[in-house]
Formats: structure tokens, sequence, C-alpha cells
């Protein structure tokens, strides 16, 4: 998987010139430059050699082939025509290794995010201010104003909401089921097919079974759920090892976060803003409450059990792929280790993951996930003796992430999805196997929840 650093991204190319237009109006981070739209670009003036150049990095950094991205672009040529050139061509004039190659002409490997309608981003927000033209573009909500110059507003949510009811009930005298996974976005499938046995394909696809799902939270402000698990334990022990401690049965209470302590590690990756200039060590900053993380936005925290995993890396990545998803939805995004090791967050950051890092030393977080005691597993028993682990890190490897073995190895982390303010917890996870993550499609369920 492709670096998350945005100089790396930029490069030294045609792109580096308009980096500070870009910035300006909220393009500042990787995931949200490959959201790009031809208006975007239009309101943002681009050249078409700028045009050119940010499709191909989108392109490259899909497939993390972003080595070649100086010069591929150097070379004048736009995508449409690289990939019409021969391999054995890519290979002599640009040094393209024979697998890379492979990787760089299949254009079905695409891995791009599709935004819903009825989220926007609040980078095109800004732009749409700050670069339209006699105010035709100064909100939003004039867009619609001039039907010849934007494309129709999305349809409102409450018709939304009463054609997927409408769906439903058409649905009943048959086997298609419809089901909303987040607002904007909506799955369709056969309940009776045999193939998946009416389970979400990207589910299946990513070896998660059907949640474990908890009773709703006392006094919830919305339906939100406290999810446990992805699926049972699948630990399989022997010669004595005791069983790992399973974790609550509810979701951790407010009054529990609230006495937690941290200290931030790094901030959001933004051009210029890099705590590792220095070859020393980072200076930790004096303990602050936890509750200020979620003070005024609500807040996801992934909790990691070590930032050198390749599990925990592939899973911040896929995470971080899409926080233009988050942006919109008011989402802070913020990860968790259980231990300050500077060179392990040194690879992390902002390689796979550009968000906030905070370290909780005394892994008082850790210790709410598994509802008041550390979640932890003999290392060899939770790979050797379990077929689920092994299958996650089978997963993980195969995205070309890079392992390391340094740190804490024990200690099993999760998420929590944490309303704004007193809101309390909207969602928990709890890792039971190695390398278990939070299902995508019920992260960005209750975040658009909790965005309504």
């Amino acid at each position: 998987m492709a670096s998350f650093e945005l100089p790396e991204f930029v490069g030294n190319g045609i792109l580096n010139d308009h980096m500070d237009t870009l910035l300006a109006d909220g393009w500042d981070d990787v995931p949200t430059l490959k959201m790009m739209s031809p208006n975007d670009m239009d309101l943002l003036h681009l050249t078409q050699l700028q045009r050119d150049a940010l499709e191909l990095r989108i392109y490259l950094h899909d497939r993390s082939l972003m080595q070649y991205a100086d010069k591929l672009e150097a070379c004048g040529r736009n995508l449409s025509e690289l990939l019409n050139t021969q391999p054995s061509v890519l290979t002599s004039e640009y040094g393209m290794k024979r697998g890379h190659v492979a990787r760089f002409v299949d254009r079905a490997s695409a891995c791009g995010i599709e935004m819903p309608s009825t989220l926007s981003l609040p980078a095109r927000k800004r732009t749409l201010t700050h670069q339209g033209e006699g105010g035709q573009f100064a909100d939003e909500e004039n867009q619609h104003d001039d039907a010849a110059a934007v494309p129709p507003p999305p349809t409102p949510p409450a018709k939304e909401e009463r054609a997927m009811k409408q769906k439903h009930d058409d649905d009943d005298d048959n086997d298609v089921v419809t089901q909303q996974l987040y607002p904007g976005m909506r799955m369709t499938y056969n309940k009776n097919d045999n193939n998946n046995g009416g389970k979400s394909s990207s589910m299946i696809k990513s070896g998660f079974q059907d949640p474990v799902v908890l009773r709703k939270i006392a006094g919830a402000p919305t339906a939100s759920k406290g999810i446990y698990s992805a699926g049972p334990s699948n630990s399989a022990h022997c010669c004595g090892i005791p069983s790992p401690h399973l974790g609550p049965e509810e979701v951790t209470a407010l009054s529990v976060l609230e006495k937690i302590t941290i200290q931030i590690l790094t901030p959001e990756h933004k051009k210029g803003n890099n705590p590792f200039k220095a070859s020393q060590p980072i200076k930790l900053p004096p303990p602050s409450k936890a509750s200020e993380l979620w003070a005024n936005q609500p807040t996801l925290i992934l909790c990691l059990r070590r930032p050198g995993c390749v599990m925990c890396r592939s899973e911040a990545h896929q995470l971080y792929a899409r926080k233009p998803l988050f942006d919109a939805m008011g989402i802070q995004l913020v990860v968790c280790v259980n231990e300050h090791i500077d060179a392990e967050v040194r690879a992390f950051w902002p390689r796979y993951w550009g968000g906030i890092v905070v370290v909780d030393e005394k892994r008082e977080i850790f210790k709410a996930l598994g509802g008041g005691q550390l979640n932890e597993e003999n290392v060899i028993a939770g790979f050797l003796f379990n077929a689920t682990t092994r299958a996650n890190w089978k997963q993980a490897r195969a995205t070309g992430i890079k392992n390391s073995s340094t740190g804490e190895a024990s200690i099993k982390g999760g998420l929590y999805i944490i309303r704004a303010g007193n809101g309390g917890v909207a969602y928990q996870f709890v890792e039971r196997n190695f390398g278990d993550w939070a299902p995508l499609e019920e992260v960005l369920n209750v975040c658009g929840e909790i965005q309504q």
C-alpha cells in the first residue's frame, strides 16, 4: 500500500507549483486530493498538465507504484498514452520491474473510493466559496441556482428514506434485499444466494463474520448499537495456556473514559507539519485528558496493538484512505498506541496513518476496551493455534505492507466511536483474534447516524 506522506505523493513535478492554492482550499492530505473531481479542477484553475499529473499520481498510488511517479510525469505523456505503451518500453525507458509493469497495465485493479451523493467534501465547500467566480458558487445551497453550470442537488435524505422504505416493501414478495450501509450508500443482494448466504459481498471478501450486536445503549440519543466483535473468538489453546479475557458485554461508560489521560505524539499530517524532522526522539508533551479529543467533535479512536504489526498497519491504512468520508461526516480520526517507541511511530506516521497519534502509556484505554482489564493473549497460542489469526495475517501480508516485530505484541486493541461532548460511546469494537478489524460497513453506518 502506498504512503500517505503528502510530499511523496505530490513529488517534484508540476503539481508542486500549485500546492499553496490547494492547501489554502483544504486539499491538504492525500486521500482528499485523490477525491478531486473535474469540476474541482476547473474551479482551482488547474492546467491540463497539472490535471494529467494528478490523474497519473492517483493511478500509481492506487497500485503502490509511486516510486515511478516523477519519472513517468517528466516524460510528458498522459496516463492513457502510458497505458498503451509496450511493456518492454516501460521497462527499458522507465526502469519498471516486470511485476510492476503487470500491475501498472491492469486497469481493473483500481481501488478508488466513491463519495456518497448525500455527503460533500469540506475542501470542495471551501473551493466553491473561495474560487467561485462572481459569487456563483458562494455556497452549496446556491449551487442549484445555475442548473447549466452545476449538476442538480442530491435527493434530500427524507426522500431517500421514503424510497428505501418503498424498496423494502416492494421486495417483501421476492428474494431481493436492499440494505443501507450508511447515508447515501446502499447494497442489494439475494438473500437466498447460496454463494454468500445473504451476507454482504464486501464482508465475505474481507473474511468478516456476522457481527455480534449488543443491546442498545441506555439513553442513547440515536439508534447506534455497541458492537463487541466481528465474530466469536476462534482461539484453540493447549499445553495449559489460559484462554484470553473475552472483554466486556457492554460499551464503556463515558465516566470511565473521562478519567483517562493520554499524550499526543503527532498532529494531523499537513505540509510542513512534521514533529520528526529532528534526529532526536520526539519530546512527549505533558499528559492531557483523553476527553479533550472528543470535546468538540465526534471522534474515532483506533487502538492499535502495535504500530509495527502488519495487520495493525493494514487496518490503519484502510481507515485513513477513507478520510474524506469521515471529514464529510465531521468525524475526527485518532490512533492510540500503548507504548511510545520513537522509531516505530516514525515508521508508522504518516506512511500508514496521517491522522493524530496519541500514546496511552498507562494502557487505561486498552483496559477500558477489555471491561476493566487488559485483553491479553499469549502470542504463540494466538498465532500458531488460531486459524482466524493466521488468515488475518495472510490477508494483511498480501497488501505488501512490511512488518516490524518491535514492541509489545500481546495486548489486543479495538476501536471506539465517541460522540462529541457528553454524548458517550456510539460504537465499540474489541479485537478478539489478533488482526480482527471492525467491519467497515458498521463503522461508516454509525458515523453516518452521528452526522445526521
